[in-house]
């Protein structure tokens, strides 16, 4: 029971924060030439200015510089500009490039940033630095203070097919990166990345899709009732997730992620009312399943696939999305159905409660999402 107890609290947490302010990576595009690069960041520009340690919280609601953040959120764009300069030796500090481990000083050019819209919701700066590398071909590495967050840095070739991604944590740098042609890493390595991002995407960035799945456990302890599901749900996001990467299928974030909490409420309040399974619960997982790899997709089209490994990326992405699911419906069975599965209170005083603040958290993202 403590543990029902404690799952409780904790979806109670994932309500609060709210999605709208959760620590999203930062994309970097990086030009390399013979003498020179140029690097172009999609930053949360408030986040660096405010100082909030974006590796030490998943929400900047959790950080105690919150309200500062949420202050710069309403500042026009020309003084929040003003108000980064102010700060770029300091924000500059965090920012590293090297050549054959000698640090390059890199150079403030712009900052663009969007009027103010919605101040719940953040908005992304695109921030232009360049630098001056030394004589000879030495390649370049890049990466950022573990304080900034996660870093998505890319590197495009003269060929369009030709693309290097690193996803960067932690402080981590990337590969070395030539002065010619783009960075190469080995199919095997490339493929573990894809596996390990996908698990990141469900644990544990993945709230609202970890939430589904609770809702999938919570319908029923029987295993072929939940491995009907859990294939159900797995066949639809792997069929979208390979469309929406594709291009063949395209939807606007807007309209997916109001639908994906709409999709927690569902299962959540259906578990309330059903015990037996059914062709028509099995159509509705897969379909919401087909909603889920659209927003899986998301995360794709942000970092990019490389077009001569799109397969194997979109095959080890999907892995790593399976390997995350399996490890939260293992985790929910150790903690209650080992424990509590055949007593026979535990639909009345566990699935049924949980089912019922599982759907309240959904609602609360739907209205969050659409009206608020």
């Amino acid at each position: 029971m403590a543990a029902f107890v404690g799952l409780v609290l904790i979806l109670c947490a994932l309500a609060l924060p709210g999605a709208a302010h959760e620590v999203r990576p930062a994309i970097g595009d990086v030009e390399v030439g013979a003498n020179s690069l140029r690097l172009d960041l999609r930053v949360t520009a408030e986040a660096m200015v405010a100082g909030i340690d974006l590796n030490a919280v998943s929400n900047t609601n959790d950080s105690p510089l919150s309200g500062y953040y949420d202050q710069l959120r309403r500042l026009p764009p020309d003084t929040l500009r003003a108000a980064f300069q102010e700060a770029w030796p300091r924000i500059r500090a965090g920012l590293r490039i090297e050549v054959e481990n000698v640090s390059i000083t890199p150079e403030y050019v712009d900052l663009r940033i969007p009027e103010v819209g919605d101040p719940e919701l953040p908005r992304d700066a695109v921030l232009t630095v360049t630098a001056a590398l030394p004589p000879g071909g030495a390649p370049v590495r890049i990466g950022w203070m573990a304080a900034y967050g996660p870093l998505v840095l890319r590197q495009n070739g003269p060929d369009a097919a030709e693309l290097y991604t690193g996803y960067l944590t932690g402080g981590a740098m990337s590969d070395p990166l030539p002065r010619t042609g783009v960075a190469k890493v080995g199919a095997l390595t490339a493929f573990g990345r894809y596996i390990g991002l996908g698990f990141e995407h469900i644990m544990p960035k993945g709230l609202d899709h970890i939430l589904f799945l609770l809702g999938l456990f919570f319908f029923s302890l029987h295993l072929r009732p939940l491995l009907i599901q859990v294939t159900a749900f797995t066949l639809a996001h792997t069929v979208t997730l390979a469309l929406a990467v594709l291009g063949i299928v395209t939807v606007s974030p807007r309209i997916v992620e109001p639908l994906i909490a709409a999709s927690i409420v569902y299962v959540a309040i259906e578990n309330t009312l059903w015990t037996r399974m059914s062709i028509w619960r099995t159509g509705v997982v897969f379909g919401f399943g087909l909603l889920h790899g659209l927003g899986f997709a998301s995360v794709l089209g942000e970092i990019g696939l490389d077009p001569a490994r799109f397969l194997t990326g979109l095959i080890g992405f999907n892995i790593g999305v399976e390997l995350g699911q399996l490890s939260i419906i293992a985790t929910a069975w150790l903690l209650l159905a080992v424990w509590f599965g055949d007593r026979p209170w535990y639909r009345a005083r566990i699935a049924v409660p949980a089912s019922a603040v599982i759907a309240c958290v959904g609602a609360w993202w739907f209205l969050e999402r659409t009206v608020l």
